[in-house]
C-alpha cells in the first residue's frame, strides 16, 4: 500500500501542479522548503524518494512527476505529465480546437525542418490553413506566445522548438504520431534517456 501523502509532499505536489516544470535546483530548494514549513524530515539527497511518495499517489489518476535533461541548456528538470495515452488531451482544456490545430501543424513543421526548429513565418502561414475555426496573425501570435508562456514551446530569435515540458509529457504521442520519422524519436530518446 502506498504511504500516504504528507504535508510536505502536498505542498510540492500543488506547486507542481502551479508550475508544470521546475528546473533541478528549484526542485531541490522546493524540497527543503516544503519539508522545513511542515516540520518533516528533511534529507537534501533524498528528493527522489519523496517525489516517489507522490507519484504513487498520482498513479490511479495517470500523473507522474517525471526527471529530465533539456537539450536546450543542459538542465535537470521536474516536470508534472499526464501518462495517459491520448490525443493532445493533456492541453485540451486549456486551448480551443483550432489553438490544438495550430499547435499539432507547428509540431508537424518542427518535426519536418533540418533543424528541429520552425519559423514564426513558417507557422503564421499554417495558420490560414486551419480546418476548424481560422486564426487571424495577432491571434496566432497570441497563441504562440501562450504556448511558450505555458511551457509547451520554446522561442528563440523567432524560432519555435519544441519545450523539454512538450517533449516529456508528450512521449508517447509524438513516438507514435511521428514513429516513421527517426529524427523525433531520436529527440525523445535524448530527453527520455534522463526521465525517471
Amino acid at each position: 500500500m502506498a504511504r500516504p501523502l504528507g504535508e510536505s509532499h502536498k505542498r510540492f505536489l500543488q506547486t507542481m501542479m502551479v508550475n508544470g516544470i521546475i528546473d533541478g535546483a528549484k526542485a531541490r530548494a522546493l524540497h527543503r522548503h516544503c519539508c522545513e514549513t511542515h516540520g518533516a524530515h528533511y534529507a537534501h539527497d533524498k528528493l527522489d524518494e519523496f517525489i516517489e511518495v507522490i507519484n504513487a499517489q498520482l498513479q490511479p489518476m495517470f500523473m507522474q512527476i517525471r526527471k529530465g535533461m533539456s537539450e536546450e541548456d543542459g538542465l535537470q528538470y521536474h516536470a508534472l505529465v499526464n501518462m495517459a495515452e491520448t490525443d493532445v488531451t493533456r492541453m485540451s482544456t486549456d486551448y480551443a480546437d483550432n489553438e490544438l490545430e495550430l499547435f499539432r501543424k507547428t509540431m508537424d513543421l518542427i518535426v519536418d525542418s533540418d533543424n528541429g526548429t520552425a519559423s514564426s513565418t513558417d507557422i503564421l502561414n499554417c495558420a490560414d490553413s486551419l480546418q476548424t475555426k481560422k486564426l487571424k496573425k495577432r491571434e496566432t501570435e497570441h497563441v504562440l506566445n501562450r504556448l511558450v508562456q505555458d511551457k509547451w514551446l520554446n522561442e528563440k530569435n523567432g524560432d519555435y522548438s519544441l519545450s523539454t515540458r512538450c517533449i516529456m509529457e508528450m512521449e508517447p504521442y509524438i513516438r507514435m504520431l511521428y514513429q516513421d520519422q527517426v529524427k523525433v524519436c531520436h529527440i525523445c530518446h535524448n530527453v527520455a534517456l534522463q526521465v525517471k
